[in-house]
């Protein structure tokens, strides 16, 4: 068998697409990405979703005038037109990058899938190629459960939803987690019906308890939300789909053109084999690694959704560029995680960044709480909120900040501060203390710190 040798192997040519660096150009280095250059987030993920989203926005936006006295009304969508505007960028990027990598004479591009058929040595289209150094960041895929006659069904997933030729008038979406409202909230902005299904009781239920009933509410307004709700089965009938639902005991149909499944995602590592690699995974399939994302394996690096806890693109790009550190021949620093946010870019927008409430509990750290409504600032009044609102949770004692939770507009800009001060043990009293532009709309966040109890003595 003959066995090519690499400087460097990268499987994944999403965030490790970052890892060669200038640095690197006397190494071989070999990268493998069976996909499209760029991974989930630029291919079918984050970038190609906002742009979508901002067209819900837009038109949610009109939608709402009339309660400013400004009445507008959605004449039609150019749906080929708004889903073009974000392939016509897309593809082109992705297509960009691999040619880039093709065209340096030290990297060798491999676009077929590897997989491990001995420790370091990995196949990919019929080559076999080895390394010292290997790094893994190979992603995820998503889970589709074992539904009756979903195999029979043009079912779509997160990776397929977003290219849909035309826009369907019904869309049933399974599983209540950040893919399924933000897809919820897309199409039915736009004038498909949604009903949205959850075997929960609430929405995003990863977000505090207080966010995740707020938002549910909201969202059991916009659309047909189905909690408690297992999907049985589904099949044709006379040329659309019939979903068998399960809801508190009772079954009905639900008819609709279109299926999303949005179940979650599975690390991608029994599709590269690693066992064979004597790589070690949990029980998830997510390959384990210690604080610098090394494997148990020496020299063998994973990252991104294949490995870390976080599986948020900003996450991944600081662990890339932290294994880019090592192999260059720096310490091996283990990746920052305090202070890691999210957000959820919905209508309404929901950002987070440390404890929950409900973790504080579960854990029995000491806390105290503050809840500050849009509403009660001046720009809350200028755009006639009514139910945003931010929630901040923080040690009593030591007074840093411990979670913060945002749902309303610019929710996902709001948390920034917040996340910085948190970064740079800022107590919530130093946080206060910033000056805050009036009547900008970070008064909320403002006016959330000034809550607290004012520190004793």
């Amino acid at each position: 068998m003959n066995i090519e040798k690499y400087d460097l192997i990268i499987v994944g040519a999403g965030s490790g697409n970052m890892i060669p660096v200038p640095e690197m150009d006397t190494w071989r280095l070999a990268i493998v990405e069976p996909d499209k250059f760029g991974g989930t987030c630029l291919n079918r993920g984050c970038i190609p979703s906002k742009m979508l989203l901002y067209a819900a926005e837009v038109a949610e936006m009109a939608r709402h005038g009339a309660q400013l006295g400004l009445r507008h009304t959605l004449e039609r969508v150019d749906w080929q037109r708004l889903v073009g505007r974000v392939w016509e960028k897309i593809d082109p990027a992705a297509a960009a990058g691999a040619q880039y990598r093709k065209s340096q004479p030290h990297v060798t591009v491999y676009d077929a899938p590897a997989q491990f058929v001995a420790p370091r040595v990995l196949e990919t289209g019929g080559h076999h190629i080895t390394a010292e150094r290997i790094v893994l960041g190979a992603g995820a895929r998503p889970v589709v459960p074992d539904i009756p006659g979903l195999e029979n069904i043009a079912y779509h997933t997160s990776d397929t939803i977003m290219r849909l030729e035309t826009q369907p008038r019904s869309l049933l979406i399974v599983g209540g987690g950040y893919v399924g409202v933000e897809m919820a909230h897309f199409f039915g902005s736009l004038g498909t019906h949604v009903t949205l299904t959850d075997h929960g009781g609430a929405l995003i239920k990863r977000q505090d308890d207080d966010v995740a009933q707020a938002f549910t509410r909201i969202y059991q307004r916009r659309f047909d939300v189905l909690l408690h709700t297992q999907v049985r089965r589904v099949s044709l009938e006379n040329g659309r789909i019939a979903v068998q639902v399960g809801v508190d005991g009772r079954h009905h149909t639900v008819r609709v053109d279109t299926v999303l499944i949005a179940t979650g995602r599975r690390p991608n590592s029994d599709r590269l084999n690693v066992a064979a690699a004597g790589i070690e995974v949990d029980a998830r399939g997510r390959v384990l690694t210690d604080a610098g994302m090394e494997t148990n394996v020496p020299g063998i690096f994973a990252f991104g959704d294949l490995a870390s806890r976080y599986p948020l693109k900003h996450i991944a790009n600081a662990e890339a560029r932290a294994i880019a550190r090592h192999l260059l021949g720096g310490d091996k620093l283990p990746v920052d995680y305090d202070g890691v946010p999210n957000a959820v870019f919905s209508a309404p927008q929901v950002a987070a960044v440390g404890l929950t409430e409900r973790d504080a509990v579960k854990q029995g750290r000491p806390y105290m709480t503050t809840r500050r409504l849009y509403a009660d600032t001046a720009y809350g009044w200028a755009i006639g909120d009514t139910g945003s609102f931010v929630k901040l949770l923080a040690d009593p004692a030591s007074r840093l900040l411990l979670g913060a939770h945002i749902m309303g507009p610019h929710a996902s800009l709001l948390i920034q501060p917040l996340v910085q001060g948190m970064k740079y043990g800022q107590t919530v009293d130093d946080m206060a203390g910033t000056i805050y532009i009036h009547p900008a709309l970070t008064e909320v966040v403002e006016q959330a710190l000034l809550e607290f109890p004012r520190r004793s003595g």
